[in-house]
């Protein structure tokens, strides 16, 4: 493979690392992403186990439901380039994609912009064929989320960032719009071979120049 399509390969790897991290597992995912990112584990002070890439995803998703998820605001990640990130952290049980999820990683450094897209359903997180149970961890801002209750509510990003970090909520929601600088889905067994698998996002992956 010459190299530039090389560098393109480790790109993409690099994306899907941090959009699951855990997923394939940290010595993995330093092979595949190489020099353009290592996961390295984060020096101590940083609440996200490892290095994510300063460059954050940008994701949306038109209808979700979040189960049991806790809120930690201000917590401080230091990414890649070292600097570091005052953000917050949600924590959920299963994230349950109802309809279209979309993933947009900027190109930078002259790598291309990398986009992976659901078009329908898919999960993060829940519980394996063993019913053992599966988490999923997000650290980043979000933008605009509306909650569906007895009716549509928007702009309520501040209200569940304040009772989220005192009792887990349960909500659908839509509209979901946010800066991400990486997702972690962690299960038991979370081979990529598994059908317990803890990321289940079908869907398509395309990379711009």
């Amino acid at each position: 493979m010459r190299r530039p399509r090389l560098n393109r390969a480790l790109w993409v790897a690099t994306v899907l690392t941090v959009v699951a991290g855990s997923a394939v597992g940290s010595g993995r995912v330093a092979e595949a992403a190489g020099s353009l990112w290592r996961a390295e584990p984060a020096p101590p002070g940083s609440d996200a186990p490892f290095l994510p890439s300063p460059q954050p995803l940008r994701v949306t998703i038109d209808e979700m439901v979040a189960k049991s998820m806790r809120v930690k605001n201000d917590v401080t990640i230091r990414l890649a380039d070292g600097t570091t990130r005052v953000t917050t952290r949600y924590t959920f049980s299963q994230l349950v994609v109802k309809d279209h999820m979309k993933v947009v990683h900027p190109g930078s450094d002259g790598g291309p912009e990398v986009t992976i897209d659901v078009p329908d359903e898919g999960t993060l997180g829940g519980y394996d064929g063993l019913f053992q149970p599966q988490e999923t961890v997000m650290w980043g801002d979000i933008h605009q989320v509306c909650l569906n209750v007895v009716v549509r509510i928007c702009g309520v990003q501040g209200l569940l960032n304040a009772f989220g970090s005192v009792i887990p909520l349960t909500a659908g929601a839509s509209d979901f719009d946010g800066t991400i600088y990486a997702i972690r889905a962690t299960g038991n067994r979370p081979g990529l071979g598994s059908t317990d698998n803890p990321v289940h996002l079908p869907g398509s992956i395309s990379v711009a120049p």
